[in-house]
Protein backbone atom coordinates (compact mmCIF):
# COMPACT_ATOMS: atom_id res chain seq x y z
CA UNK A 1 0.00 0.00 0.00
CA UNK A 2 1.58 3.35 -1.20
CA UNK A 3 1.73 6.01 1.26
CA UNK A 4 0.83 9.01 -1.19
CA UNK A 5 -1.81 9.25 -3.38
CA UNK A 6 -1.22 12.50 -5.69
CA UNK A 7 -4.75 14.38 -6.24
CA UNK A 8 -4.29 14.75 -9.82
CA UNK A 9 -2.67 11.35 -10.22
CA UNK A 10 -6.26 9.96 -8.48
CA UNK A 11 -8.58 12.01 -10.14
CA UNK A 12 -7.12 10.88 -13.41
CA UNK A 13 -7.29 7.53 -11.94
CA UNK A 14 -10.85 7.91 -11.64
CA UNK A 15 -12.46 9.82 -14.21
CA UNK A 16 -9.80 7.90 -17.36
CA UNK A 17 -8.68 11.56 -18.30
CA UNK A 18 -5.59 11.29 -20.62
CA UNK A 19 -2.60 13.50 -20.13
CA UNK A 20 0.57 14.50 -22.64
CA UNK A 21 3.23 11.89 -21.92
CA UNK A 22 5.82 13.62 -19.76
CA UNK A 23 9.77 12.54 -21.64
CA UNK A 24 11.66 9.32 -20.68
CA UNK A 25 14.28 10.46 -22.22
CA UNK A 26 16.51 10.24 -19.31
CA UNK A 27 16.19 6.74 -19.00
CA UNK A 28 18.50 4.17 -20.39
CA UNK A 29 17.61 1.14 -22.10
CA UNK A 30 19.31 -1.28 -19.61
CA UNK A 31 16.14 0.65 -17.50
CA UNK A 32 13.50 0.10 -20.07
CA UNK A 33 14.13 -3.60 -20.25
CA UNK A 34 13.89 -3.62 -15.80
CA UNK A 35 10.58 -1.60 -16.09
CA UNK A 36 8.98 -3.73 -18.95
CA UNK A 37 10.02 -7.14 -17.00
CA UNK A 38 8.95 -6.09 -13.32
CA UNK A 39 5.77 -4.48 -14.60
CA UNK A 40 4.71 -7.08 -16.22
CA UNK A 41 5.72 -9.23 -13.39
CA UNK A 42 2.94 -7.62 -11.65
CA UNK A 43 0.35 -8.83 -13.71
CA UNK A 44 2.16 -12.43 -12.56
CA UNK A 45 1.80 -11.67 -9.10
CA UNK A 46 -1.47 -10.76 -8.64
CA UNK A 47 -2.50 -14.04 -9.81
CA UNK A 48 0.20 -15.80 -7.71
CA UNK A 49 -1.27 -13.95 -4.34
CA UNK A 50 -4.85 -15.06 -5.26
CA UNK A 51 -3.16 -18.56 -6.11
CA UNK A 52 -1.66 -18.80 -2.75
CA UNK A 53 -4.60 -17.54 -0.78
CA UNK A 54 -6.67 -20.70 -2.28
CA UNK A 55 -3.88 -22.98 -1.57
CA UNK A 56 -3.86 -22.23 2.09
CA UNK A 57 -7.60 -22.09 2.56
CA UNK A 58 -7.37 -25.53 0.30
CA UNK A 59 -4.97 -27.13 3.07
CA UNK A 60 -2.61 -27.54 -0.07
CA UNK A 61 0.67 -26.64 1.74
CA UNK A 62 -1.28 -24.39 4.03
CA UNK A 63 1.89 -23.08 6.03
CA UNK A 64 4.32 -22.63 3.65
CA UNK A 65 1.91 -20.79 0.89
CA UNK A 66 0.85 -18.62 3.59
CA UNK A 67 4.41 -17.52 4.13
CA UNK A 68 4.99 -17.49 -0.10
CA UNK A 69 1.77 -15.20 0.18
CA UNK A 70 3.30 -12.74 2.64
CA UNK A 71 6.33 -12.38 0.35
CA UNK A 72 4.43 -12.18 -2.70
CA UNK A 73 2.41 -9.34 -1.59
CA UNK A 74 5.65 -7.78 0.15
CA UNK A 75 7.00 -8.23 -3.76
CA UNK A 76 4.03 -6.84 -4.99
CA UNK A 77 3.66 -3.38 -3.06
CA UNK A 78 7.38 -2.65 -3.22
CA UNK A 79 7.36 -2.74 -6.87
CA UNK A 80 4.57 -1.15 -7.54
CA UNK A 81 5.81 1.42 -5.34
CA UNK A 82 9.41 1.59 -7.30
CA UNK A 83 7.40 1.85 -10.66
CA UNK A 84 6.11 4.85 -9.51
CA UNK A 85 8.62 6.93 -6.86
CA UNK A 86 11.74 5.01 -8.67
CA UNK A 87 14.19 2.21 -6.45
CA UNK A 88 17.41 2.13 -6.99
CA UNK A 89 17.77 -1.30 -5.91
CA UNK A 90 15.55 -2.78 -8.88
CA UNK A 91 17.21 -0.12 -10.79
CA UNK A 92 13.81 1.22 -11.12
CA UNK A 93 13.73 5.19 -12.14
CA UNK A 94 10.56 7.72 -11.02
CA UNK A 95 7.50 7.62 -13.16
CA UNK A 96 7.36 11.16 -14.53
CA UNK A 97 4.14 10.48 -16.80
CA UNK A 98 1.14 11.10 -15.05
CA UNK A 99 -1.19 9.06 -16.71
CA UNK A 100 0.67 6.08 -15.79
CA UNK A 101 1.64 7.34 -12.54
CA UNK A 102 -2.58 7.45 -12.07
CA UNK A 103 -2.77 4.39 -13.41
CA UNK A 104 -0.41 2.63 -10.45
CA UNK A 105 -2.25 4.81 -8.24
CA UNK A 106 -5.65 3.11 -8.97
CA UNK A 107 -4.03 0.04 -8.66
CA UNK A 108 -2.91 0.60 -5.57
CA UNK A 109 -6.18 1.61 -4.43
CA UNK A 110 -7.44 -2.04 -5.90
CA UNK A 111 -4.97 -3.55 -3.26
CA UNK A 112 -5.77 -1.89 -0.55
CA UNK A 113 -8.98 -3.71 -1.09
CA UNK A 114 -7.77 -7.38 -1.71
CA UNK A 115 -5.45 -7.05 1.47
CA UNK A 116 -7.90 -7.75 4.47
CA UNK A 117 -8.74 -10.92 2.66
CA UNK A 118 -5.32 -11.96 1.64
CA UNK A 119 -4.25 -10.74 5.44
CA UNK A 120 -6.55 -13.26 6.97
CA UNK A 121 -4.60 -15.97 5.21
CA UNK A 122 -1.52 -14.97 6.38
CA UNK A 123 -2.51 -14.76 9.66
CA UNK A 124 -3.32 -17.88 9.62
CA UNK A 125 -6.85 -18.04 8.90
CA UNK A 126 -9.06 -19.52 5.58
CA UNK A 127 -12.04 -17.37 3.62
CA UNK A 128 -14.87 -18.33 4.26
CA UNK A 129 -17.30 -19.92 1.35
CA UNK A 130 -18.59 -16.03 0.57
CA UNK A 131 -15.41 -14.73 0.64
CA UNK A 132 -13.89 -16.86 -2.10
CA UNK A 133 -15.85 -15.38 -4.84
CA UNK A 134 -14.97 -12.13 -3.46
CA UNK A 135 -11.48 -12.70 -3.88
CA UNK A 136 -12.14 -14.20 -7.36
CA UNK A 137 -13.91 -11.21 -8.23
CA UNK A 138 -11.12 -8.62 -6.41
CA UNK A 139 -7.92 -9.48 -7.89
CA UNK A 140 -9.38 -8.92 -11.88
CA UNK A 141 -9.66 -5.23 -11.99
CA UNK A 142 -6.10 -5.29 -10.71
CA UNK A 143 -5.08 -7.81 -13.20
CA UNK A 144 -6.38 -6.02 -15.85
CA UNK A 145 -5.70 -2.20 -15.26
CA UNK A 146 -1.93 -3.74 -14.63
CA UNK A 147 -1.79 -5.29 -18.16
CA UNK A 148 -3.23 -2.02 -19.87
CA UNK A 149 -0.08 0.49 -17.81
CA UNK A 150 2.50 -2.48 -19.04
CA UNK A 151 1.54 -1.24 -22.48
CA UNK A 152 1.72 2.31 -21.86
CA UNK A 153 5.42 1.36 -20.40
CA UNK A 154 5.86 -0.66 -23.99
CA UNK A 155 4.32 2.15 -26.47
CA UNK A 156 7.20 4.49 -24.66
CA UNK A 157 10.00 1.72 -24.54
CA UNK A 158 9.19 1.51 -28.69
CA UNK A 159 10.55 5.15 -29.31
CA UNK A 160 13.99 3.75 -27.12
CA UNK A 161 15.03 0.27 -28.01
CA UNK A 162 15.01 1.70 -31.68
CA UNK A 163 17.96 -1.63 -32.36
CA UNK A 164 14.84 -3.71 -31.85
CA UNK A 165 11.60 -2.33 -32.32
CA UNK A 166 9.49 -4.96 -31.36
CA UNK A 167 11.34 -5.98 -27.98
CA UNK A 168 9.53 -4.13 -26.32
CA UNK A 169 6.21 -6.26 -27.05
CA UNK A 170 8.08 -9.24 -26.95
CA UNK A 171 9.16 -8.78 -23.35
CA UNK A 172 5.89 -7.41 -22.35
CA UNK A 173 4.07 -10.60 -24.03
CA UNK A 174 6.78 -12.99 -22.86
CA UNK A 175 6.30 -11.70 -19.19
CA UNK A 176 2.54 -12.06 -19.83
CA UNK A 177 3.02 -15.64 -19.91
CA UNK A 178 4.27 -15.91 -16.43
CA UNK A 179 0.93 -14.43 -15.35
CA UNK A 180 -0.65 -16.79 -17.54
CA UNK A 181 0.50 -19.58 -15.72
CA UNK A 182 -0.32 -18.27 -12.33
CA UNK A 183 -4.47 -17.57 -13.85
CA UNK A 184 -4.40 -20.80 -14.99
CA UNK A 185 -3.36 -22.20 -11.53
CA UNK A 186 -5.92 -19.83 -10.10
CA UNK A 187 -8.72 -20.69 -12.37
CA UNK A 188 -8.03 -25.17 -11.72
CA UNK A 189 -8.03 -24.30 -7.98
CA UNK A 190 -11.62 -22.70 -8.00
CA UNK A 191 -13.00 -25.61 -10.24
CA UNK A 192 -12.10 -27.86 -7.60
CA UNK A 193 -13.45 -25.43 -5.08
CA UNK A 194 -16.51 -25.33 -7.50
CA UNK A 195 -16.72 -21.72 -7.56
CA UNK A 196 -18.39 -20.12 -10.92
CA UNK A 197 -18.08 -23.11 -12.52
CA UNK A 198 -19.03 -22.08 -15.63
CA UNK A 199 -17.31 -18.70 -15.97
CA UNK A 200 -14.18 -20.16 -14.42
CA UNK A 201 -14.37 -23.21 -17.04
CA UNK A 202 -14.29 -20.83 -20.06
CA UNK A 203 -11.88 -18.33 -18.50
CA UNK A 204 -9.45 -21.88 -17.62
CA UNK A 205 -9.70 -22.59 -21.39
CA UNK A 206 -9.38 -19.83 -23.06
CA UNK A 207 -5.95 -18.79 -20.80
CA UNK A 208 -4.53 -21.93 -21.70
CA UNK A 209 -5.49 -21.24 -25.75
CA UNK A 210 -3.64 -17.61 -25.29
CA UNK A 211 -0.33 -19.60 -23.67
CA UNK A 212 -0.45 -22.46 -26.57
CA UNK A 213 -0.31 -19.78 -29.30
CA UNK A 214 1.82 -16.90 -27.60
CA UNK A 215 4.53 -19.50 -26.66
CA UNK A 216 4.33 -20.97 -30.10
CA UNK A 217 5.09 -17.16 -31.74
CA UNK A 218 7.25 -16.39 -29.46
CA UNK A 219 9.33 -19.40 -31.00
CA UNK A 220 7.94 -19.11 -34.86
CA UNK A 221 6.81 -15.75 -34.93
CA UNK A 222 2.80 -14.75 -35.20
CA UNK A 223 2.24 -11.75 -37.23
CA UNK A 224 -1.14 -10.95 -35.44
CA UNK A 225 -0.10 -10.74 -32.40
CA UNK A 226 3.02 -8.78 -34.14
CA UNK A 227 6.15 -11.00 -33.10
CA UNK A 228 8.55 -12.05 -34.83
CA UNK A 229 10.35 -15.38 -35.31
CA UNK A 230 13.04 -16.08 -32.32
CA UNK A 231 16.91 -15.97 -33.61
CA UNK A 232 18.79 -15.90 -30.11
CA UNK A 233 19.74 -19.92 -29.83
CA UNK A 234 19.48 -19.44 -26.10
CA UNK A 235 15.94 -18.37 -26.22
CA UNK A 236 14.66 -20.97 -28.58
CA UNK A 237 16.69 -23.57 -26.53
CA UNK A 238 14.46 -22.03 -23.56
CA UNK A 239 10.77 -21.90 -25.06
CA UNK A 240 11.82 -25.38 -26.17
CA UNK A 241 12.08 -26.40 -22.80
CA UNK A 242 9.13 -24.23 -21.97
CA UNK A 243 6.80 -26.44 -24.50
CA UNK A 244 8.11 -30.05 -22.89
CA UNK A 245 6.95 -29.16 -19.65
CA UNK A 246 3.45 -27.24 -21.15
CA UNK A 247 3.16 -30.44 -23.51
CA UNK A 248 2.80 -32.73 -19.68
CA UNK A 249 0.38 -30.34 -18.08
CA UNK A 250 -1.74 -28.84 -20.89
CA UNK A 251 -3.53 -31.80 -20.95
CA UNK A 252 -4.52 -32.20 -17.15
CA UNK A 253 -5.31 -28.43 -17.78
CA UNK A 254 -7.88 -29.94 -20.73
CA UNK A 255 -9.07 -31.89 -18.08
CA UNK A 256 -9.73 -29.65 -14.75
CA UNK A 257 -11.73 -27.11 -17.19
CA UNK A 258 -14.00 -30.19 -18.31
CA UNK A 259 -17.10 -29.54 -15.62
CA UNK A 260 -18.34 -32.85 -16.47
CA UNK A 261 -14.78 -33.63 -14.66
CA UNK A 262 -14.45 -34.23 -10.81
CA UNK A 263 -11.36 -32.68 -10.19
CA UNK A 264 -10.15 -33.76 -6.83
CA UNK A 265 -7.56 -31.48 -4.36
CA UNK A 266 -4.66 -34.42 -5.71
CA UNK A 267 -5.18 -33.56 -9.29
CA UNK A 268 -5.31 -29.26 -8.55
CA UNK A 269 -2.10 -29.62 -6.39
CA UNK A 270 -0.52 -31.47 -9.35
CA UNK A 271 -1.78 -28.58 -11.82
CA UNK A 272 -0.52 -25.95 -9.80
CA UNK A 273 3.01 -27.50 -8.96
CA UNK A 274 3.28 -28.09 -12.81
CA UNK A 275 2.43 -24.79 -13.54
CA UNK A 276 4.82 -23.15 -10.84
CA UNK A 277 7.79 -24.96 -13.49
CA UNK A 278 6.73 -23.27 -16.42
CA UNK A 279 6.75 -20.32 -14.43
CA UNK A 280 10.45 -20.50 -13.14
CA UNK A 281 11.56 -21.45 -16.49
CA UNK A 282 9.26 -18.79 -18.33
CA UNK A 283 11.05 -16.26 -16.10
CA UNK A 284 14.19 -17.92 -17.07
CA UNK A 285 13.42 -16.75 -21.09
CA UNK A 286 12.17 -13.19 -19.88
CA UNK A 287 15.25 -12.55 -18.32
CA UNK A 288 17.09 -13.10 -21.46
CA UNK A 289 15.21 -11.26 -23.68
CA UNK A 290 15.44 -8.52 -21.03
CA UNK A 291 19.28 -8.96 -21.88
CA UNK A 292 18.74 -7.91 -25.25
CA UNK A 293 17.72 -4.10 -23.94
CA UNK A 294 21.39 -3.66 -22.67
Amino acid sequence: MLKKVGLVSLILALTGVTVISANFAAVSNEQWGVIMNLSGRQRMLSQKMTKEALLATSGINAEENRKNLKETMNTFEQVLKGLRDGDASLNLPACENEEITAKLDKINLLFDEMVPLLSKVTEGGVLTPAELPVLAKLNLPILTTMDSTVKMFEQEAGKVLTKDPALALVINLSGKQRMLTQKMSKEALLMYLKIDMVSNSKMLRDTASLFDRTLKGLKDGDSELGLPKAEDTGIISQLDLVGSFWSVVKPLVEKTSNMDNYVSKEEAAAVVELLSTILKEMDKAVKMYEALSK
